[in-house]
This record gives structure tokens, sequence and C-alpha cells, in this order.
């Protein structure tokens, strides 16, 4: 398992029953994770400066309970990116904590390459790998099917004080914007996908990502240039094990000689000492 411990705005608390009690910022939060299944060693509703807990219903969505005040928006960061959070109504924030491993890599790779760098973020959300790969100094295509997450990570590039460092926004469907990006003759030297397990497109094109993951790479490699840099697949898919992914890039990219192809449990560390599971990455280096 890989993960990253730079973070200074965020850590996790305890895990137990079912929640994770995370401090963001300055606020705690209660919110559930379906990967602990071991009892909470101590009552989580009596953290002391717990702010909100999110609670599902029977219905299957759920809301949030609020204690403390916590403002529409707040800001965490880290290293010299700074996000732009919400608590939604989905018991999301808008960022992904343990995706800093993959930003960490991905910065690496792209300063080491010493030489322009242009990448493709499909299912982009709120731009944590936008903003790591702009900060490395590549060009970012940012593509995500919600308006309200393009609009996310413009903010969120304009906090890092990256709003001009190269980035274009689009707001589409991700599978058609590939394919006519194709037609148009574009070129990536890296291509990063986040998909949802399921979801619907501006025009509510069907996505599952058991059915659509595999064309989804086959057309992203034809859209890599012919100096191709990495290709990141994040899942966060239960039944697509890391082996699963591995697999996927390793079909697609198996002309490919000098592609090193690496995949492994995404996770971040607690206060409890132990490493909490939070999805799975595929990450095919070109040498």
């Amino acid at each position: 398992m890989r993960y990253n411990t730079e973070w200074k705005d965020y850590k996790i608390i305890a895990t137990g029953s079912g929640m994770k009690l995370e401090k963001w910022g300055n606020f705690i939060l209660l919110r559930p994770d379906p990967q602990v299944i071991w009892p909470a060693a101590f009552d989580f509703d009596g953290q002391e400066g717990l702010a909100a807990v999110y609670n599902r219903d029977s219905a299957g969505g759920g809301k949030w309970r609020f204690f403390k005040e916590i403002p529409e928006n707040f800001t965490v960061s880290w290293r010299d990116l700074t996000f732009s959070l919400k608590l939604t109504g989905f018991k999301h924030t808008g960022l992904f904590p343990e995706q800093a491993v993959n930003w960490a890599r991905m910065i690496s790779l792209i300063r080491e390459a010493a030489r322009p760098v242009s990448v493709l973020n499909l299912f982009a959300y709120t731009g944590g790998a936008t903003l790591a790969c702009l900060s490395a100094g590549a060009s970012v295509c940012h593509v995500d099917a919600a308006r309200a997450m393009v609009d996310r990570a413009k903010e969120n590039a304009f906090l890092s004080g990256l709003k001009d460092a190269g980035a274009r926004y689009i707001m589409d469907d991700c599978m058609k914007f590939v394919a006519r990006e194709i037609k148009r003759g574009r070129r990536y030297d890296a291509v990063i996908m986040d998909p949802p397990s399921f979801g619907r497109g501006p025009n509510n094109e069907l996505w599952k990502i058991e059915d659509g993951l595999f064309a989804l790479v086959e057309l992203t490699e034809k859209i890599m240039s012919g100096r191709p840099l990495f290709h990141l697949i994040n899942s966060y898919t239960t039944g697509l094990q890391p082996g699963v992914i591995k697999n996927v890039q390793r079909l697609v990219f198996k002309n490919s000689a000098d592609a090193v192809f690496d995949a492994y449990e995404t996770g971040l560390p607690t206060d409890e000492g132990i490493i909490l599971p939070c999805g799975a990455s595929g990450f095919t280096v070109f040498n």
C-alpha cells in the first residue's frame, strides 16, 4: 500500500464502527467509510471539538448534523497547493487526500522529464491532479462532466497561484471528448483518469466503470504522444483490485516495450497507527 505523509492540514484521528474521525484544517468531521469494519475504541460523538457528522439514512442518502458553525467554503493545503472545500450532501468535501501519493509521483516525473509535458486529466473532479501537474510545469487539459466541479477546479488553481499556469478546463463527457481529440489530432504525454463507479454525462450519458473502463483506456492509448511519460488510473470501485487495473494497462499498452507497470492500493495513515485503504491505482511509466 502507498501513502503520503506530507499533509499538515489533514489527518485521520481514529476509525471504527463504519466511521472515520478526521481533522480538515480547523474542523473535525465524522464520516462513514465502508472499509472500516472494526469496532470504535471510543465514542466518536463525544470527541472534543467535533464540528459535524454525516449520518446515512435508510433510503441510501444522508445528511450532515452540525455541532459547530462551518463556513460554506474553507481551505486546506498540501505543499504549495490550496484547495477549497465544501461539505456536500453525498458526504464528500471536494478532495480525496490519499491521492497525494500520486500527486507527488506525477510532480517528480514531470520535473525529471526536463521537457514540455502535456497532460490530459479525465474525470478530473476539483483538480487535485491538475494542480499537481501544473505546479511541476506541465500544461493540463482538465475534463469533467459537472460544471460545479470544473468551477471548483478553477477556484483551486486561483487559490494555489496557478490561474495562468497553462490549464484548459472542459465540461464534457470524457469518452466523447477523447474520441473528438483523436480526430482533431491532439496528443498528450500523460493521461490521468479517476472514473466514478457509476455516473451520467452532461447529456445523460450512462457510465459504469466495469463496462466502460477498458474501452476508455484503449481510446487514451490512441491519444498519447510519441514520447509518452505516464498513464494513471484511479479507482474507488471495490471490485477493481490493483491487479485488475494493472491487467487493463498491460493489455492496452502491450506493444510499449519501455512501459513499466505498477499497481497498488492507496491509503491514509491514522493516529491509531494503521493505514486505512482508500482505493487502487494503476501507474504505468514509459521510460
